[in-house]
């Protein structure tokens, strides 16, 4: 593999994105021959096919796929190389792509423009998912930082705390349980919840909370796509939630929620910003975990507003 070359690769990557070739040499500002060339050269260098040639397209194989990786890995490091070589020179600059979970998208603004203030000359792309869809990113190399409750196991990750994550109980203002005080889990849990999808961070912790109660996990409640969606339910009487404190300032200051006040809630778990352990760290993300160590925490929403008696709950 000694002969590879960067025009190669990315004609992989583009083959891969875009599913022909035609597709490919059209995003490379190439003639569809020469990005075949460039496939073939690959595949003769390597003695293996990266791509199988069906009536939908190219669909990659287990060589293509790891040619794909190699690609990214590159992409990554040149772009590392450019922030260095910035920095070398005495050069305030670069580039960082921060992926956060969909929960996190209430404060990332603020700490991107915490972090403009310090370092006005780099550049923040922000890639907003739900947690399934954050970890790819994290497995395909499409983002240098992200933003999570929960980090997975099944990726080589270097997490930091940076602040945290109060998850709490919520209802319409005409709830009947909106007034009660100290409501337990097993009355909590006769009520119809508004969930997020499997596997979610906040799915997750209502299941291990509720996991002690027999079958109660069998129906856990209506699943909905987003934050937003559960609490326009949830004012709407369709029923109660399990969410992040950090989604709900607004409903609350305006009365048009209630934080119910169930034993062993808020569930305080932390946020943590990740890294693979495989990557070189950039000055850029250098610059970035060093801002979330000093003052992530501060852009958090301030949840001593949200929960007055924060200091004598149930916890």
């Amino acid at each position: 593999m000694r002969n590879l070359t960067l025009k190669q690769l990315r004609a992989v990557q583009a083959i891969m994105k875009h599913g022909t070739i035609a597709a490919a040499a059209n995003a490379l500002g190439l003639t569809p021959p020469a990005v075949t060339i460039q496939l073939k050269l690959i595949e003769e260098d390597a003695s293996i096919i990266l791509f199988d040639r069906t009536n939908e397209g190219l669909r990659p194989t287990v060589a293509g796929l790891a040619f794909l990786d190699a690609a990214q890995m590159i992409e990554e490091r040149l772009r590392q190389l450019d922030d260095e070589i910035d920095a070398i020179k005495g050069l305030r600059v670069g580039s960082l792509t921060l992926g956060v979970v969909s929960t996190a998208k209430y404060f990332a603004p603020r700490l991107m423009a915490t972090f403009r203030n310090e370092h006005p000359d780099i550049a923040i792309k922000l890639a907003i998912g739900n947690r399934a869809e954050t970890i790819a990113s994290l497995k395909n190399h499409e983002v240098d930082i992200a933003l999570m409750g929960r980090p997975p196991k099944d990726i080589p990750l270097r997490p930091s705390v940076f602040g945290d994550h109060p998850l709490v109980m919520i209802a319409a203002p005409d709830h009947p349980l909106a007034k009660c005080r100290d409501i337990t889990k097993e009355r909590i849990a006769q009520e119809h919840f508004l969930v997020r999808e499997p596997g979610s961070g906040t799915r997750i912790s209502l299941e291990i909370f509720l996991s002690e109660l027999p079958g109660r996990l069998d129906d856990l409640g209506t699943e909905m796509s987003s934050n937003e969606t559960i609490k326009q339910a949830v004012m709407a009487g369709l029923g109660v939630a399990f969410i992040s404190a950090h989604t709900i300032a607004l409903e609350l200051e305006v009365g048009k929620l209630v934080m119910l006040d169930v034993i062993g809630m808020p569930i305080r778990r932390q946020w943590f910003s990740v890294v693979r352990t495989d990557r070189t760290l950039s000055p850029a993300m250098r610059a970035f975990q060093d801002f979330l160590s000093r003052k992530g925490a501060q852009c958090l929403p301030f949840f001593e507003k949200l929960y007055p008696d924060t200091g004598a709950t149930h916890q």
